[in-house]
């Protein structure tokens, strides 16, 4: 088997509430035109091509709280939701599991949707890389971890959000050629796991289990920097006291760094998935391929991801924990599920 651990979707619910709430449909063209997005008869079509492939749905970008204010998104994040395990529970042999959506602009409607969301089977939550423009070691946001992390063990799945409207120059009001995209996503990432790192998030929650995006994004490239040059944090700063912090951690910054988890989702970058799987070993690597956002509705990225990981020199054990038995152990679920993969 294939588990893919990170793919979006629209249930349709969801996708006829977005059409009636967003006026504005030209901001929200790119996920319009993608069928897969919420055709199931475009997406099987594309799954049947790849036999023993199997997928974990994510809701869609945009965040729920981008789209609407604090008292709409809780029923946004409910119809995703019931709309999410609609879809695993009537395509089992398609969809082995779902994570929810949260509505984060509202912290107390979050916490009840953890729990009405556990109840009905979710495998975890998906958090973006900020809310609103708030990090996410916020103190306002610390009854998620301890209802997602604490209370219940879940892992969470990390989505960078970061908008054209983020400009690349101060002197600028929006960020030009896609950069918010294509380099503004990877350090969005980036910036929100090492302020987890550093606000003592995996000290306070020692199990805690978040899948990074895009192949933990910039830090497996910029080891060098996370490791040496967080050694030496402080050095550099004069208005705060960050060797305390070091004093705090019970072990070097870029130790916490490997604790967390990274898809394959790279648009088929053998040098990246290599470049991850260096850094994170292969029992925290797990195959993703951010389906369906590609120019081929979602083939080209299964397609390239799966190409890229059967050309890279691993052993046919390595091979299964990465498509398919260090998601199934996430997930909760006994490995032995997942077959060896054909030669």
């Amino acid at each position: 088997m294939k588990l893919d651990i990170f793919t979006h979707i629209f249930p349709e619910p969801y996708f006829s509430t977005l059409n009636e709430i967003v006026s504005d449909k030209a901001a929200l063209k790119r996920w319009f035109s993608l069928n897969t997005l919420h055709d199931l008869k475009a997406r099987f079509a594309i799954m049947d091509n790849h036999p023993g492939y199997r997928q974990v749905l994510t809701l869609s970008m945009p965040p729920v709280e981008t789209i609407a204010g604090p008292d709409q998104t809780p029923r946004l994040a409910r119809i995703a939701n019931d709309g999410l395990a609609d879809l695993v529970a009537s395509h089992p042999e398609r969809f082995v599991a779902w994570v929810a959506a949260l509505p984060m602009n509202n912290v107390s409607a979050a916490l009840e949707e953890i729990e009405r969301a556990f109840a009905l089977g979710a495998a975890g939550v998906q958090l973006f890389t900020n809310i609103n423009g708030m990090p996410l070691d916020h103190d306002s946001f610390a009854p998620i971890f301890d209802a997602v992390c604490g209370k219940h063990d879940k892992p969470i799945w990390l989505h960078p959000a970061r908008p054209p409207a983020f400009s690349d120059y101060r002197t600028e009001d929006k960020s030009k050629y896609e950069i918010w995209w294509t380099f503004g996503w990877p350090y969005e990432t980036s910036a929100a796991m090492a302020r987890i790192v550093f606000s003592g998030l995996f000290e306070r929650f020692p199990n805690l289990k978040i899948i990074t995006h895009h192949c933990g994004a910039m830090v497996p490239f910029f080891e060098g920097r996370v490791g040496y040059g967080w050694d030496e944090l402080g050095s550099r700063t004069t208005d705060e006291d960050y060797d305390a912090i070091l004093r705090r951690m019970a072990k070097r910054p870029v130790d916490y760094f490997r604790q967390f988890y990274a898809d394959t989702a790279v648009l088929g970058s053998r040098a990246a998935i290599r470049c991850g799987l260096e850094f994170f070993g292969v029992d925290h690597v797990m195959f993703g391929t951010d389906c369906p956002f590609d120019k081929e509705q979602g083939a080209l990225v299964i397609r390239e991801t799966i190409a890229a990981i059967d050309s890279l020199p691993l052993t046919d054990a390595e091979r299964a924990r990465i498509y398919c038995e260090n998601a199934q152990r996430l997930l909760g679920r006994t490995p032995s599920a997942c077959p060896e993969p054909a030669p």
